[in-house]
Parts: structure tokens; C-alpha cells; sequence
């Protein structure tokens, strides 16, 4: 596949897939679990979303391969584990596009009367159509939203700091230490973006240094507008209006500029949703293509088009997945989502650790993790417990995803397969 994707769109679609619905629904949602201090899970979640921001760096530029971790799990623990990994990672990315599109549907249902799920399939040709058209064209949509998006959060969040009052904070830990960490894995959902940059890693250019360049800065910047932006909300907003609050941002915004304010973060939200829609289609896609190439799927899932190169086939059974996951419950949605994810990090963690362990002489990232093993393994933990956290039916339902993939793995595999997982050293 051709490689046209530098420094500055993997910063957007990064940071596009992690600003959305985590930002622009999820606050009010976190608020009723964690109190005023919901800006702290979000900022533990982000801290814990850049450990495996390390590990993902130091696979993917030592793998610049489509498909991110489920090729570099089929690399490490062998093609069951990947194929697994692989269906968890498009599930995951799949479900996080379907609760912006949700979103989406939400403010065009607000505005016009159009039922929910008419308007959620129909955006979700809308974004399968663009990226048709090519992942050139799908980063350049991304990249114009994105500057402008965050224009907006920064005048959103200098504004607020002048009207918050501090008297909304208290009792500043009124649900208790353990519902902060508790939240922290509810709103991790909204970090999911870490993963995308690895799903596109074949189509960009000079991968050694733009893979961990991006998806550090893009990381970084995407946890601090957060914590400001959600700072601010908490500040403004009365805890009896902001508890379970489906348009935090847009009620907070009202609160600080009136009308000029709210129509401003009205035309955020749409930013923030059609970006994580657009750039989830986009890297969502990338895992049925490896998945087809390794024989774990049909070979006609990595047909590309001969002018553009364009995953034409995958990116329709992509949208397809979304059209179907956007008539799940929303909490349901978010905690299934979360859970998914939360696996797909546990993963890159432990890869990370037989790769390096296995010291096969082929595995030659340009950028290592800091602090191994312990930033892994400390990882792991902390992601099983968020896991534990989220309660017996997402976890089931993920189990759910895990048993499909390994029944794909043995109706699909072969006698003939060539790769030799690192595990084996």
C-alpha cells in the first residue's frame, strides 16, 4: 500500500479518534461516578494510555506493518493469539466509531427530529463512502477538522478559567479514592485512539521516527485538553445539572459566553465526532486486510484498488460492523468498548516483553519503551484491574469476541503456516 501519511496526520488521526464522545458525552456520565474530581480519572486514564503509547511505539517501528497489533501479536505469540487480538482490535475501534456516530445522530435528532438510527446509518455511509475515496483524501478531511477543533477547545478552556468557582469542587472526593480509579477505566474508551496509529503503520512515511513522534505528542496534547476542558466544566456547572449530563460541553459553554459559546462548542462537538467516525473507518479497516493476507479471513478482504490502493472491500465490511453496533445501548456501547481495548493494551504490553525476551536477531525497533519490564508489567496489572472494575457483562461480552476469534482461527488456519512466533525462544 502506498505510504502517504507524515508526522502531522498521524497527530490528527490520533488525536481525532481520541476526541469525541469521551469529551463531549462521557464527562457528565464519569461525573456521576467520580464526583468533582472526574477530571483526575481522566487524567490517570491518559497516564495509563501512554505506557502502552510506549510499547505500541517500539512494536510498530520495529513492525511498520498493516493490521498493527495483530501483526505484531501473530509475530510474538503465534497467529492464534493474533487473529484474536486482531478481531478484538477491529471490534474495538469499530465500536468507538459507532459512539461518535451516535453522537453525531444525537445532535442531528436535537436539531431536526430525525430519528437516531436512520441518521447513525446514514452517516455511516457517509464516512465509508469518503474513505472510498482514499486514505490521502480521508487524512486531509482529518487534518483541517482537527486544527480546528482544538482551536476551539483551547478559547473553550481560557474562557472558563475566568468564570470557575472553586465551590463546585467540594466535597472534592464526595464518591470516594476508589471511584476515581473505578472511572479512570470507564472513560479509558476515550484514549482508544492510541491504537489507530498502528493499524495504518504500512501507508506512512519515515515510520522510524514520525510512528513515535505522533502518537507521543498526539497522546500528550489529547490528555491535557481533557483535564483542562473537563476542569472547567466542573467549575462552571452545578453538580445536580452536570450529573448524567449527555451535552456537558455544550452546557458549559452556555454558561461562560451565552449563545456565541454554545453554537461554538456545538461546531466542536460535530468536529470532534466526525473525526473519530472518519479516522475510525479509516484504521478500523486495516485489520481485515492483515487478518486476509495471514488466511485468518477471505483473501478478498485485502483487495486494494489498482489506482489508489485503496482497501475497498474491508473498508464496506467495516461499515457494515458499525451500521450494526450502533444500535447497542449506549452504556453498554462505552463500558463494551472500554473492555476491548483495555485487552488490546494488555497485549501490546506483553508482546513487547516476548519480543525482547526472545532476543531474535530480526527485531530491530528504532524506538524502545523506557523502563522495562517494569513499565509493562506494572501495565498489565493496572489494566486487568480497570478490567475486573468494569463489571460481569462487558467482560462476558468480550469473552464472547475472544471465543469467535479463536473458532475463526481453527476453521481458517492451515498446515502450512510460515510464521514462527517469538514466544518459542
Amino acid at each position: 500500500m502506498k505510504k502517504n501519511l507524515g508526522f502531522f496526520s498521524i497527530f490528527c488521526i490520533s488525536s481525532g479518534a481520541m476526541i469525541s464522545s469521551g469529551l463531549f458525552v462521557l464527562p457528565g456520565l464519569a461525573y456521576a461516578k467520580a464526583g468533582p474530581v472526574v477530571f483526575i480519572s481522566y487524567f490517570l486514564a491518559g497516564c495509563v494510555a501512554i505506557t502502552t503509547v510506549f510499547s505500541l511505539s517500539e512494536l510498530v517501528t520495529a513492525m511498520p506493518k498493516a493490521g498493527g497489533d495483530y501483526f505484531y501479536v501473530s509475530r510474538s505469540f503465534g497467529q492464534l493469539f493474533g487473529t484474536v487480538s486482531g478481531i478484538l482490535s477491529w471490534l474495538a475501534l469499530s465500536l468507538k466509531s459507532a459512539f461518535a456516530i451516535i453522537g453525531l445522530a444525537e445532535i442531528i435528532y436535537l436539531a431536526f427530529g430525525f430519528p437516531l438510527v436512520v441518521s447513525a446509518l446514514v452517516l455511516t455511509l457517509f464516512f465509508a463512502v469518503l474513505n472510498l475515496a482514499g486514505v490521502k483524501e480521508a487524512a486531509r478531511f482529518q487534518i483541517g477538522l482537527v486544527i480546528a477543533l482544538f482551536a476551539i477547545l483551547v478559547l473553550f478552556s481560557f474562557t472558563g478559567l475566568q468564570r470557575i468557582q472553586l465551590s463546585r469542587y467540594e466535597p472534592f472526593l464526595s464518591q470516594g479514592f476508589n471511584a476515581v480509579i473505578s472511572t479512570a477505566g470507564f472513560v479509558f474508551v476515550s484514549f482508544g485512539g492510541v491504537l489507530t496509529t498502528a493499524s495504518v503503520a504500512g501507508e506512512i512515511k519515515n515510520p522510524t521516527r514520525n510512528i513515535p513522534l505522533g502518537l507521543i505528542s498526539s497522546t500528550i496534547a489529547v490528555t491535557l485538553a481533557y483535564v483542562a476542558v473537563i476542569f472547567v466544566i466542573v467549575g462552571v456547572v452545578p453538580g445536580s445539572e452536570l450529573n448524567s449530563n449527555l451535552a456537558p460541553v455544550a452546557t458549559a459553554g452556555k454558561a461562560i459566553g451565552g449563545q456565541a459559546m454554545y453554537l461554538a462548542v456545538l461546531a466542536a462537538s460535530l468536529l470532534a465526532f466526525v473525526t473519530t467516525a472518519n479516522g475510525g473507518i479509516m484504521t478500523a479497516s486495516r485489520y481485515p486486510i492483515a487478518l486476509a493476507r495471514d488466511g485468518m479471513f477471505p483473501r478478498l478482504l485485502s483487495s486494494v484498488t489498482r489506482k489508489k490502493q485503496t482497501p475497498f472491500v474491508a473498508i464496506i465490511a467495516t461499515g457494515i460492523l458499525i451500521a450494526l453496533s450502533v444500535t447497542m445501548k449506549l452504556n453498554l456501547l462505552i463500558k463494551a468498548a472500554s473492555t476491548v481495548i483495555l485487552l488490546s493494551n494488555i497485549f501490546a504490553h506483553l508482546s513487547v516483553i516476548v519480543m525482547r525476551e526472545s532476543k531474535i536477531s530480526n527485531y530491530l525497533p528504532t524506538f524502545k519503551a523506557p523502563f522495562y519490564p517494569w513499565l509493562q508489567i506494572v501495565s498489565i496489572i493496572v489494566f486487568v484491574l480497570l478490567i475486573i472494575d468494569m463489571g460481569i457483562t462487558p467482560i462476558l461480552l468480550s469473552l464472547l469476541f475472544v471465543v469467535a476469534g479463536v473458532i475463526i482461527y481453527f476453521i481458517r488456519r492451515s498446515g502450512n503456516q510460515t510464521v514462527s512466533p517469538a514466544v518459542l525462544h
